[in-house]
């Protein structure tokens, strides 16, 4: 199709040029995807595998319990299913065991009489778990995604990011990973193409949930994984759509992380991930009724707990912390599994990396982090390695454990990296929302917000696109319970009104608002339906005169 030139301005400033490039970018049907063999370990990866099948002997599929590792844990053991039925499947308590891989589980799986442990989302700098599992007679196959730097566990690991793996792209979620392992089973054994296919709703979800970047491999996952969820005939999955409200044929990116995603991690956070994959696997329609309504009554009681233990970090925050450049918070009886979430949104409230402390075994204190863009939270956390019992993550986000007599020397060394960090970077805390391009009036109009949509799965690296309206602000109203978002009408220059709203720090723009004087204001152009009628709204982030 013929692009307006802003759409290609646009693509151009995100790295897309070219017309292959462009067209792969807004393919339907994209083709970006990597030989499975190029990840590093795959052969013997998956000759360890088939060797346990071809023996009988007993394989466990050992995951994490968060959406990534629920879709990943559901897809080895389907594909694995049509290849033996000595399979099961582990993942650990999040309150109980944390996350990765721990000895006494390993010692529980073996005495069950497993041969071969198949990790999924987890275990790459799992040393000791690993020369542990040696000891007991398990052999074991480590298939993650997350960061590996120094140390790598002593088995066949496969992971795009250790050090020496060929393969061209690197940002892969587990789901990601896991399915390029059963690509490369199912080309050693001849498994049917549908048999992958049929997973394509899995990679979908855990891909978008995981938050990594929607691009290259990762966008070509996403969009055949979106158009597999919104087909999908998984009759757990389908009621779970239905349970929440999302219709099948109109399910997008969005729908997947504020919906889909977090009632699946809420089995974790609640009550037992475990549920959330038998429901993923579940054929009898009462057990599948049983676990919809498990998992809705777990994401209710999540969205409570998470907004009042907000609350209370943003009291202590405005009381003890707020000089601190890193917020470390210990909280005696918060619940461990929305202690990530509530960690993320004080990120984004007071644009400060933050990590929240939970009581955890004997004088430990299992923490769990979130980052502000331009921090790095893994080096940050690495340069105090020396203080956890264990620790790992990524850029964004980490989860470590510490002993309580270490916890105010964590804050200092981190208060006192973030002080460097700011030195250098001055305006590292300034949240300052920036325009990819400006529309003039004209542009203003219902064929470019359907391009900006073939844009679409917007996501990390790939976020919906920030645009520049000059006009002029009338008939502001609040909405929402406390009157905590706003609604306004913008004036184009050429006289046509568009209807906006503000649901983010609406009370700041309140003043400017009001003055009804000429004006810029920056946000997504979003195309909205009423009575069967399409509408133009802007969700407006940020306004300046």
């Amino acid at each position: 199709m013929e692009l307006q030139p802003k759409i290609i301005e646009l693509l151009k400033k995100r790295g897309i040029s070219g017309k292959a490039d462009i067209e792969e970018f807004l393919s339907e049907k994209p083709r970006k995807t990597y030989d499975p063999f190029l990840l590093l370990n795959m052969d013997a990866g998956v000759d360890l595998l088939l060797s346990a099948i071809e023996n009988e002997q007993k394989i466990c599929i050992y995951g994490d319990y968060d959406a990534d590792g629920i879709t990943s844990t559901t897809l080895m053991l389907e594909v694995l299913s049509h290849l033996t039925d000595n399979l099961t499947y582990y993942i650990p308590s999040r309150f109980d065991e944390g996350y990765g891989l721990n000895c006494g589980a390993l010692e529980k799986i073996r005495r069950q009489g497993t041969d071969l442990v198949v990790t999924v989302d987890c275990g790459s700098v799992s040393c000791e778990e690993a020369e542990y599992a040696e000891k007991i007679g398990l052999n074991m196959l480590i298939t993650d995604h997350h960061t590996v730097t120094d140390k790598i566990a002593s088995c066949p690991v496969i992971n795009p990011t250790q050090p020496g793996c060929p393969y061209p792209f690197k940002s892969l979620a587990g789901v990601g990973v896991a399915f390029k392992v059963a690509q490369a089973v199912a080309m050693e054994t001849g498994l049917p193409k549908s048999v992958l296919t049929r997973t394509l709703d899995l990679v979908g979800i855990g891909t978008i949930g995981d938050i990594v970047p929607l691009v290259d491999e990762n966008r070509t996952l996403a969009k055949y994984g979106l158009r597999a969820l919104n087909v999908s005939r998984r009759r757990g999955l389908v009621q779970l759509l239905q349970g929440v409200g999302l219709k099948q044929g109109s399910i997008s990116a969005e729908n997947v992380s504020y919906v889909i995603v977090p009632h699946l991690n809420a089995a974790g956070r609640i009550a037992d991930a475990g549920r959330a994959v038998e429901l993923m696997r579940e054929k009898d329609e009462e057990k599948i009724q049983a676990d919809v309504e498990e998992l809705i009554r777990c994401n209710a009681r999540r969205k409570k707990l998470q907004e009042d233990t907000f609350e209370q970090c943003r009291q202590l925050v405005e009381q003890e912390y707020s000089k601190d450049l890193f917020y470390v918070i210990a909280l005696a009886d918060a619940h461990e599994g929305i202690t990530g979430i509530v960690a993320g949104k004080l990120k984004e409230t007071f644009n400060r990396p933050a990590v929240i402390l939970t009581p955890t075994g004997e004088d430990c204190l299992k923490g769990t982090g979130r980052s502000i863009e331009g921090v790095n939270l893994y080096e940050l956390l690495k340069n105090c390695e020396d203080l956890f019992e264990r620790f790992g993550g990524h850029a964004a986000a980490c989860g470590f454990t510490i002993k309580k007599e270490k916890l105010d020397r964590l804050r200092e060394r981190l208060n006192a990296e973030m002080q460097e960090l700011y030195r250098m970077q001055p305006h590292l805390f300034q949240k300052k929302v920036e325009a990819e391009i400006e529309l003039s009036a004209e542009e203003v109009c219902m064929n470019t917000a359907e391009e900006l949509q073939l844009l679409e799965p917007f996501g990390c690296a790939n976020p919906q696109p920030q645009l520049r309206l000059q006009i002029r602000p009338q008939n502001l109203r609040k909405m929402g319970n406390r009157g905590q978002y706003s609604r306004f009408t913008a004036v184009l220059q050429d006289g046509r009104q568009l209807p906006c709203v503000i649901f983010r720090n609406a009370r700041e723009y309140d003043e400017i608002l009001q003055s009804g004087r000429k004006m810029s204001i920056i946000g997504t152009l979003d195309i909205q339906t009423w009575n069967g009628k399409r509408y133009l709204q802007v969700n407006v982030s940020g306004a300046e005169e």
